[in-house]
């Protein structure tokens, strides 16, 4: 099966690592004794929250196991969705939303059918979509927004580690299906051996004072397909030395300062990690850390200028500057806007950490216990 992935610094898989088995299909008996009074569920709307990849641990797999990431999920950023039961089967997009993401939430939709034998027309209308190849998950999200609602419109017990293996998706970073499911700063140990995704290894709330300043060129895309595999091969080895100084900084300060509210201690890390990570992937990138140049000024400046931990998510444009309150962040961005370091086209948003996952509501209310 082909494999596809939108994870943060998206390395290509040798050929000598084993590929995840195909899942088994799953037959409509089975689904019929899942939950047989599902049929009276019309519809499921789901709204699947963006998010950060901070970054990877280890890509060159050291001491056998490869990457291992750290993730945050964020709010005000999202896919959302409705899956109804329909005479015909159609898949429809809002105004302004991309063609080609409409058409891999089509292709996800008839791989479940057929993976499950439920062939009964549906309608799945996309509201809204996470920007595509922006480094904050879209992908993830939108195949788990659609293998969730059809599993919850036809009663079928499916984890979201499940239909991720179904629609080929978190093969090297498993914060996207954690973060679906409860949200947080998220890590994860790498791929299992036998292809299943991720497991998490720590979940912790950010402070709710803290925030997040994401700046997004449109302009832009990060690397994908056949331009990342061809960029990534110009990358030397991964140094064992620097694997172990991102655990140490993971372990030791992030994680720590993020437990503790310790905003000076887990900014310490996260920059220190952004940074050692930034000049690894750059030849990959033009030479920079930042795939756009617009983020990367801005976020210079912020390191340089204010209290904050910044970086690019995944292949970017997306960055990030994570700051200690709300007020500090109006108080840097207003300084920032003053020194001429907010170029025109990008797009700044002031969110938080978002501590739960996906939200899941069930359409037609007297069905909610046969689809919850």
């Amino acid at each position: 099966m082909a494999a596809a992935w939108n994870g943060a610094c998206n390395l290509p898989e040798p050929d000598s690592e084993p590929r995840p088995a195909a899942p088994a299909a799953m037959t409509p008996a089975a689904a019929a004794v899942a939950a047989p009074a599902a049929e009276f569920c019309e519809g499921v709307r789901v709204s699947a929250p963006g998010r950060l990849h901070l970054g990877f641990l280890d890509p060159g797999a050291s001491l056998g196991r490869r990457f291992g990431s750290l993730g945050l999920v964020v709010e005000g950023l999202e896919t959302r969705l409705e899956l109804t039961r329909a005479a015909r089967q159609a898949v429809t997009g809002a105004p302004g939303l991309d063609p080609a993401e409409i058409d891999r939430a089509a292709a996800h939709l008839a791989a479940l059918q057929a993976a499950t034998g439920l062939a009964r027309p549906l309608h799945l209308a996309l509201s809204r979509l996470l920007p595509a190849h922006a480094g904050l998950g879209s992908g993830t999200q939108l195949a788990l927004a659609v293998g969730t609602a059809f599993a919850r419109l036809h009663g079928l017990a499916l984890p979201a580690a499940q239909v991720a293996q179904m629609l080929h998706r978190g093969l090297r970073s498993g914060v996207g299906i954690a973060g679906f499911e409860r949200g947080g700063l998220l890590l994860d140990g790498g791929p299992q051996g036998d292809g299943r995704p991720a497991a998490v290894t720590s979940r912790l709330e950010l402070p709710a004072r803290w925030r997040v300043l994401l700046a997004l060129d449109p302009a832009r895309r990060g690397l994908s397909g056949a331009q990342e595999k061809q960029a990534l091969a110009t990358l030397p080895p991964f140094p064992r030395g620097l694997a172990a100084e991102l655990c140490h900084r993971v372990v030791m300060q992030i994680l720590p300062g993020a437990a503790a509210g310790d905003f000076k201690l887990f900014a310490e890390g996260l920059n220190r990690m952004q940074a050692l990570l930034g000049a690894y992937f750059a030849p990959a990138q033009g030479g920079r850390a930042y795939t756009s140049p617009l983020v990367d000024g801005l976020m210079t400046w912020i390191a340089a200028h204010g209290d904050a931990a910044v970086g690019q998510s995944s292949w970017g444009p997306a960055g990030f500057a994570v700051v200690p309150s709300a007020e500090a962040a109006l108080a840097l961005l207003q300084a920032a806007r003053a020194a001429g370091a907010v170029a025109p086209g990008l797009q700044l948003q002031l969110v938080q950490a978002r501590n739960r996952g996906a939200d899941v509501e069930i359409l037609a209310a007297p069905a909610a216990a046969a689809c919850a």
